[in-house]
């Protein structure tokens, strides 16, 4: 590049380089090298301080972004943190980012809280910086920290006058006493955000965005509590507010307030985001076919936004959605598909190790759901031993608790370990989760077990008390597991209308949702109690029901076995090796195929993992 002559002043040189060197970052395709000597350029013509500082800044920037040369980028940075306040933050910002890349989080920590402590005059930057040290602390699962950054970030939005991101911090705070269950504070501060949001007169997309934002907090906390049935007035406000938003055009009109630039998420991704809710909702609920459906768009959308965007919460949101489904697909009997799914999420995780360790113990309770499904009990307590090992989430533990329980009942020879897991996860004492629908299943388990053990009177209070609570909040899976199990018990008590009284309900239930599992054990239940009846036509049309149920279960159980990633059960530590998967050791029992009689025997007593979680 040829030099400026004397004569030229110097924003004239400074203005060319800055322009070829933005022009060859935004070539298609970028033309890095080029961009990056035009600002080295700049440096040779001992330019005025501010102008010195901010190349350094943009130098940094350009490295960081899009070269590996981290050690670079690191030192433009590191000399333009100490200049001007308009570069200073913006350094320290991307500097600290750069460090927590190269796992130096405790040299991130203080630049952010020093470049907080000076930027109290510049009301965008303390707020942004706010947000990213919470944020770190948040990745370190320091909540208690980021919930008081946060806190700080509110009281200066008030202060400032700026209601939108006081809003957003409050909301962010909100989110992280969830995940802490710290549910004395969330309601206050979250009834304070709903008036907030209400009141609040802006942009009408922002309007919306706040109130996305509150209403996934709704939901979701109502989720957790497995309140399926007190959610859906939040969950249709969050799903008319979503086609609300998708109506509204971006305004570039940009706030007065310089503490207002900032957004919650991009409107495509928490059109995705509100996708998943409805999943999870339907999940719970038992209307799995519907869950099917939101999934496949979810999944649809997720493939086009990330074509485009590498945002990690993207990949993050493709998981939750597949973990969902895949145990939609073990209920409705397709456990091939189910398979392939799991093996798609281990794909997934393995190109992100934050990624992964967040999802680890959801990996391993996915595939012990899968064993438990194929009948390979060792495996399924391997992996659901392995799960508990890897969780610190509450409901999560109980849930896996909870299945854990059933493949002892199901061995029948591990009485004090069933014994031991069982006082944990006592429905009648003190509970260890708020969670209506894990204490449902709690009761269901104690059900099944005392129907095994020959305790029938015992076992109907179990299934009455599962009952009662799953209609309270339309659990429509436990609801007819339990009918399904009562009518067992009122067979086998030999008093057979009440039987045929829980079996029909449970049937047509089944059939709704559809659970494939319940579907063949109510079909068995009903030509026995036909037979027993003398209704010879009704037990000959339930026994073809029972073949057909059997039959599709039996081809799906071979196809699921048969594939590569039924290797998968084996793995237990570390990461899964994905690439050979043949080569990986076999399943120790119960391999590859269920004969006839070993389903028919499945089908008595026992339900496919209880996944109401």
């Amino acid at each position: 590049m040829a030099m400026a002559t004397s004569g030229e002043a110097p924003e004239s040189w400074y203005l060319a380089l800055l322009g070829f060197a933005e022009h060859f970052r935004t070539s298609s395709p970028p033309k890095i090298r080029l961009c990056v000597h035009c600002l080295q350029a700049v440096f040779q013509f001992k330019p005025p301080q501010r102008v010195e500082a901010r190349t350094h800044l943009q130098l940094g920037s350009v490295l960081y972004h899009h070269t590996k040369n981290t050690e670079l980028a690191r030192s433009h940075l590191e000399k333009a943190i100490p200049q001007f306040e308009d570069v200073k933050f913006e350094a320290a910002s991307l500097l600290s980012e750069l460090y927590c890349q190269q796992n130096l989080v405790d040299s991130a920590k203080p630049l952010l809280r020093k470049a907080i402590q000076i930027s109290q005059q510049t009301p965008y930057w303390h707020c942004r910086l706010l947000f990213q040290l919470a944020q770190l602390h948040t990745l370190e699962k320091d909540l208690v920290s980021a919930c008081d950054l946060l806190g700080v970030g509110a009281e200066y939005t008030r202060v400032v006058g700026s209601e939108y991101t006081r809003a957003l911090f409050l909301l962010s705070k909100g989110m992280l006493l969830l995940m802490e269950r710290k549910l004395g504070e969330v309601h206050p501060l979250l009834t304070l955000c709903g008036t907030i949001v209400e009141n609040w007169q802006g942009n009408p997309i922002q309007k919306e965005s706040l109130r996305v934002f509150f209403l996934v907090l709704q939901v979701t906390h109502y989720l957790d509590a497995g309140q399926v049935k007190s959610v859906k007035p939040c969950l249709k406000q969050l799903q008319q507010c979503i086609q609300t938003i998708s109506t509204l055009h971006d305004d570039e009109i940009l706030p007065s307030n310089p503490a207002d630039l900032f957004h919650w998420l991009p409107k495509e991704h928490m059109c995705v985001l509100v996708y998943l809710v409805t999943v999870m909702h339907s999940m719970q609920a038992g209307y799995l076919e519907k869950a099917q459906k939101y999934t496949d768009k979810a999944l649809m959308q997720l493939e086009k936004l990330k074509m485009l965007d590498s945002s990690p919460i993207l990949s993050t949101f493709q998981v939750i959605l597949l973990e969902h489904i895949i145990m939609c697909r073990l209920v409705t009997g397709h456990k091939a598909t189910a398979l392939q799914e799991i093996s798609q999420v281990c794909q997934l995780c393995a190109q992100s190790p934050r990624l992964f360790t967040n999802h680890a113990s959801q990996l391993h309770t996915l595939l012990g759901l899968y064993c438990l499904s194929v009948n390979c009990m060792d495996n399924a307590e391997a992996q659901f031993t392995a799960a508990l090992r890897l969780t610190t989430h509450q409901e999560l533990w109980a849930f896996i608790v909870t299945n854990l329980a059933s493949v002892y009942i199901r061995e029948g020879n591990r009485d004090q370990e069933l014994y031991n897991l069982l006082e944990r996860i006592n429905p009648d004492h003190n509970f260890p989760v708020s969670s209506h629908c894990l204490r449902a299943a709690a009761f269901y388990i104690r059900g099944l077990l005392s129907f095994f053990q020959g305790r029938y009177n015992e076992a109907k209070r179990f299934l009455r008390e599962t009952l009662k609570m799953s209609n309270a909040e339309d659990l429509n899976r436990l609801t007819a597991c339990s009918l399904v199990l009562l009518g067992h018990i009122f067979y086998v008590l030999g008093n057979h209308r009440e039987s045929n009284n829980m079996v029909v309900p449970a049937m047509q239930l089944a059939s709704k949702i559809p659970d494939m599992s319940v579907q063949l054990w109510s079909s068995a239940l009903l030509k026995d109690l036909n037979k027993a009846c003398g209704n010879t036509i009704d037990a000959h049309e339930a026994a073809q029901m029972h073949q057909n149920f059997s039959q599709q279960l039996l081809q799906d159980h071979i196809a699921a076995c048969s594939l590569p990633e039924h290797n998968l059960i084996s793995w237990v530590s570390s990461r899964p090796r994905m690439d050979p998967l043949p080569a990986w050791p076999a399943c120790s029992k119960h391999h590859h195929t269920m004969r006839g009689s070993e389903l028919e025997r499945e089908r008595k007593g026992k339900v496919e993992g209880v996944e109401e979680g």
